[in-house]
């Protein structure tokens, strides 16, 4: 097949003046070599499109793929990494992962968790905070945990995050809201062990990998698997490969989480337990990173002896079976 590329890199946004955390979701050019060393490995062609004002250019060119591998993050509001797929769909151009409203649910996580809760699935119990006088009327125990609501990678998040005096909680509502321009989630803090499920299929063909445990190393923050030690995983996180009970428990609610809220393709649930060791879905991500030595997803599948390009192919077969595509690198629409 001809397979585009689109992809925020983060070299380019740097060079237009913003700033490392503004960037910090955006893509390595190392893991644009990496996705498209594999789809050539596997008889696909392919062409770099990049960010969606390139892929808006390209389109009213006439430029057209059989499908696009999205990992495109967006930049400006909730529909950020929406709009890469809405443009597609609009051209009728299938493309890999979930669709613009599965997107925009899953990382507004306020409304994911929502949509968790009346599905039954466990999540930490929260508050949403959209104005600093708000902070006072949240009727949650302490300790708290509090993050920006449509945020990756960390960003936002540091030890500051675990709120165990209620006094600090108003200032530090303060302080993220100037920050970040979007409302705050405020969760029951969960002190057990925090896993990520990776995630590949669709809808009833959707299974769990296997889990990844997050251990921090000494050095790391505290707390939390931060914006710095996500950053700087090599030297502050181990990863551990969880296959006890907990797990499996961690497991299922990862794959019950993915199909409620219809994600596609391939990625990765975050889960943590509560202190009675019950694990609870913490957020979906249905775009995860691909950097193959950097990201949780790789790393999970480098551990269970998944080589990266089967877990690219995987994802092209999946893309191209619910377009009506056989998968193969021959195959036209």
């Amino acid at each position: 097949m001809n397979i585009g590329l689109t992809y925020d890199l983060r070299d380019d946004y740097l060079r237009e003046g913003y700033g490392e955390e503004e960037t910090a979701e955006f893509d390595r050019t190392d893991t644009i070599d990496a996705i498209e060393s594999a789809l050539r490995r596997l008889g696909h062609a392919t062409d770099r499109i990049g960010h969606v004002r390139r892929l808006t250019a390209r389109l009213a060119r006439g430029d057209r793929w059989d499908l696009v591998f999205n990992i495109a993050e967006g930049l400006f509001g909730f529909g950020r990494e929406s709009q890469v797929p809405a443009v597609l769909d609009a051209y009728r151009i299938p493309y890999t992962f979930s669709d613009p409203v599965v997107l925009g649910i899953s990382l507004h996580k306020g409304f994911a968790k929502r949509v968790l809760r009346d599905a039954g699935i466990p999540t930490a119990d929260f508050a949403m905070i959209e104005l600093p006088e708000q902070a006072v009327e949240v009727d949650l125990p302490v300790p708290l945990f509090v993050k920006p609501v449509a945020e990756g990678t960390g960003k936002g998040i540091d030890p500051a995050s675990c709120v165990r005096d209620r006094e600090k909680l108003a200032p530090l509502c303060r302080d993220l809201l100037a920050r970040f321009r979007q409302p705050l989630l405020v969760e029951r803090f969960l002190p057990g062990r925090e896993l990520t499920v990776g995630v590949w299929g669709t809808g009833s063909d959707a299974e769990a990998l296997g889990a990844l445990e997050i251990v921090l190393r000494p050095g790391a923050e505290d707390e939390a698997y931060s914006y710095v030690n996500k950053e700087e995983c090599e030297d502050r996180v181990e990863y551990r490969l969880a296959q006890d009970a907990e797990a499996e428990e961690a497991c299922a609610l990862a794959v019950a989480a993915w199909r409620t809220l219809g994600c596609c393709d391939a990625g990765r649930v975050d889960l943590r337990a509560d202190e009675r060791g019950r694990q609870h879905v913490l957020e979906i991500n249905p775009l995860a990173g691909l950097h193959p030595e950097h990201s949780d997803l790789p790393i999970l599948c480098s551990r269970l002896g998944i080589r990266y390009e089967r877990l690219i192919d995987h994802i092209v077969r999946s893309a191209a079976g619910r377009a009506g595509l056989n998968g193969s690198p021959n195959a036209k629409r």
